[in-house]
């Protein structure tokens, strides 16, 4: 009787805290989203261009959700793609709306992996471990041309090498999965040797074994599927090419008359500001914004409308993705 009280009272503060949390991180991002500015901006718009804007936002979560599903199913042939779509979306929404540069909503992976598919903890860890490598392998390719749009653009020569030492600092740290992955191609573990190199480290503690033992099925689907591994980064690479494509395809409905150029530096400074450890990039969104489309003599006001763009598209769709995490936590 005491065990099936206890069960109860658990059961209902777990369905509180799925309620709750979701309500609490969609109360604080509406509460500070200027919500009205933002309908006055979408209301400039007309519905094709609404449309088009989803629409290659929906492209861009399919491809994000082909390259995890490629990783998974080269193990686990069993795993349904369609699913996954609503899991990356909940990933996107935890990630969003709390602190951190965009991460945070993994462990739905891999509790999703685990639950559905009954997969280890350990598996279901290492293809989200291969997931992000390839994500930031795509965000390197894309810092790469940004880093050239920002030279082309003349950015650096108005703000001297500070701003340069800080790129080439971000840029030598994206380096990370390039080699991390080839490294593990060739039967090496980088993590796992820098951790014996830690002489405070209990080498028998369970989380270093976990580590090890994730860092090892991560090295062992690049060497066995290596086919895999190329068509998840050409996937990842494609999303990747899509984000860029999307504000091509915002400031071009704005009215914001940009060169090539022009247009990657001010997407990278976008990129750059949701490194900032704020839920969404809040303020260092709107700075990048301002600062990088008035170097180009973009008015501060048109600058804004694409950053209240922006925010309206992250709001709906890390919206969605909290009410889809709510969903999947209540079913666990």
């Amino acid at each position: 009787m005491v065990k099936v009280t206890e069960r109860k009272i658990l059961r209902a503060l777990r369905v509180f805290a799925v309620y709750l949390l979701p309500g609490v991180l969609l109360y604080f991002a509406l509460r500070n989203a200027p919500l009205t500015d933002i309908w006055k901006t979408l209301k400039q718009l007309q519905l094709w261009q609404i449309i088009a804007i989803l629409s290659i936002d929906t492209i861009i979560y399919l491809l994000i959700t082909a390259r995890w599903w490629i990783i998974v199913r080269a193990g686990n042939k069993s795993v349904k793609y369609v699913p996954l779509i609503g899991v990356r979306l909940a990933v996107f929404g935890v990630s969003y709306f709390t602190l951190g540069p965009q991460v945070g909503g993994e462990p739905l992976q891999v509790l999703y992996l685990q639950r559905k598919y009954g997969l280890s903890f350990t598996r279901a860890t290492a293809s989200v471990i291969m997931d992000k490598l390839l994500e930031f392998l795509a965000s390197f390719v894309l810092l790469a041309f940004g880093l050239t749009a920002l030279l082309q653009a003349g950015i650096f020569s108005r703000n001297g090498a500070p701003l340069l030492v800080s790129l080439i600092g971000l840029v030598i740290l994206l380096l990370w999965p390039v080699i991390h992955i080839s490294l593990m191609m060739r039967a090496r573990h980088p993590l796992t040797a820098f951790l014996r190199a830690l002489p405070f480290v209990p080498q028998n503690a369970k989380l270093v074994r976990f580590i090890r033992a994730a860092e090892w099925m991560a090295g062992t689907f690049c060497r066995r599927h290596t086919s895999a591994l190329l068509s998840a980064t050409f996937v990842s690479v494609l999303a990747a090419a899509a984000m860029v494509g999307e504000y091509f395809m915002l400031t071009s409905f704005l009215q914001i008359h940009l060169t090539f150029w022009q247009t990657i530096a001010a997407w990278t400074a976008g990129w750059l500001a949701f490194l900032v450890p704020l839920p969404g990039g809040l303020g260092a969104l709107e700075a990048s914004q301002v600062f990088a489309l008035g170097v180009f003599d973009i008015r501060a006001s048109s600058a804004i409308s694409a950053t209240l763009l922006m925010r309206a598209r992250d709001i709906l769709i890390g919206g969605l993705g909290l009410l889809l995490a709510g969903s999947s936590a209540r079913r666990v």
